[in-house]
């Protein structure tokens, strides 16, 4: 904490409004919450070094928050719009695909951040268009055949459902690349980011992390497909226990005569690890179906009939081939725009120079069916050109 520097005093005593544009000439937007104003920006060069500072009108001091997720590249300004629980920010300069970021300051994940910390505490999200399909979470005992049920998923629809990349503590073997087979990563570094919620489950196997990243899941949706998690009954609670929305199946074996024949038709294991298995099994079916982790149970007594009732679920029933989805639709502005906001809509003008009468090209940025958030990416966001005037917009909030 500490006192306000001389050249922003007056700036911030007078009672501006949310997201406008510091005047001492750097890249710089305070958003008015509360008692709180938030500055973000940086440097006075032209460019936007983005760092986030929060000055308590009442006390008259700054506070330097913890700040969480992936900072915005740098950028030659931007527009701040105050939406509830997190201040939306649009770049200026910057490419299309990373124009539109959010700032949380009182969401669900920074909350639970500042409980654990006990300090103040906002968080970065690059916000997306559209959104991602549900990633499907799959458990069940070891022998249930579940790997086999998402290979052949993966078979017929190659360009629909990907896998995401687990992380962990352990050294590669063998042919085992980096960001292919898992994500390698040092202990402390994990340890670190499981405490800043960046990781959906975790476990500890002979001393070595193994886990799934928030990151992980947000990259397969990137690229347009459906993230398939198979982890077990434990790392299924914890994704339960998240703020991603998945659909989470069961797959049970007939009856637990038949696992034991499957084990050992295998003629991989030993005797010890086929009654080791066997044992776990038991525990994991009793959880998989008393525990309310779990939206579907499917019984794998009949491989293809399983298989069916699996595409089902998924809605591909009676589908031969699928469509892969077309690519994220990317907002492009002009370094030269103002915003206004009316409700959950936001009015871009792109303002055109050069002419007899100033021209704006007007776009709006829906944003009134978020989803996601830190430590992700926030989806849902639409947009839509609604054509050119030359006059303002009458009855909007005026931001900078």
């Amino acid at each position: 904490m500490g006192e306000a520097p001389a050249f922003l005093v007056d700036d911030l005593q007078n009672e501006p409004l949310n997201g406008f544009e510091l005047k001492n000439g750097t890249c710089k937007t305070a958003t008015t919450i509360g008692n709180k104003m938030y500055v973000i920006g940086g440097a006075d060069d032209g460019t936007l070094s983005i760092e986030v500072q929060i000055f308590d009108r009442s006390l008259g001091e700054w506070i330097h928050p913890t700040v969480h997720g992936t900072k915005p590249l740098s950028s030659k300004g931007h527009s701040a719009v105050f939406l509830n629980d997190r201040i939306l920010i649009l770049k200026k300069g910057a490419k299309s695909d990373d124009q539109i970021w959010f700032l949380e300051v009182d969401t669900q994940y920074v909350r639970q951040q500042q409980k654990q910390l006990g300090t103040e505490v906002v968080a970065w999200s690059k916000g997306v268009t559209g959104n991602a399909e549900k990633p499907v979470v799959i458990s069940g005992p070891s022998g249930v055949g579940k790997g086999t049920l998402i290979s052949m998923l993966m078979k017929e629809f190659p360009s629909m459902f990907g896998f995401s990349v687990s992380h962990t503590t352990r050294a590669p073997r063998g042919m085992e690349k980096d960001g292919v087979h898992y994500h390698f990563t040092e202990k402390s570094v994990m340890e670190k980011e499981i405490k800043d919620g960046k990781f959906l489950e975790f476990a500890s196997v002979h001393g070595n992390l193994y886990g799934t990243s928030v990151e992980a899941v947000e990259v397969v949706a990137d690229a347009g497909k459906r993230c398939i998690l198979d982890i077990d009954v434990q790392g299924a609670r914890s994704v339960r226990s998240s703020s991603l929305e998945a659909v989470f199946i069961f797959v049970c074996p007939p009856s637990m005569e038949e696992l034991e024949k499957r084990l050992r038709d295998r003629g991989t294991e030993t005797e010890e690890q086929i009654l080791k298995r066997l044992r776990n099994a038991a525990a994991e079916i009793e959880q998989g179906k008393s525990s309310n982790i779990f939206d579907f149970i499917l019984y794998n007594d009949n491989l293809e009939e399983c298989y069916e009732k699996l595409k089902k679920l998924l809605g591909l029933g009676g589908c031969v081939a699928a469509t892969p989805k077309s690519a994220l639709r990317e907002l492009n502005l002009p370094l030269d725009h103002s915003v206004s906001k009316i409700d959950d809509k936001i009015i871009i003008n792109c303002i055109s120079s050069g002419l007899e009468k100033e021209s704006k090209n007007l776009i709006m940025l829906d944003v009134s069916a978020l989803k996601g958030g830190a430590p992700g990416r926030t989806r849902g966001l639409d947009f839509q050109a609604i054509g050119s005037f030359s006059d303002g917009l009458i009855g909007m909030e005026r931001l900078s």
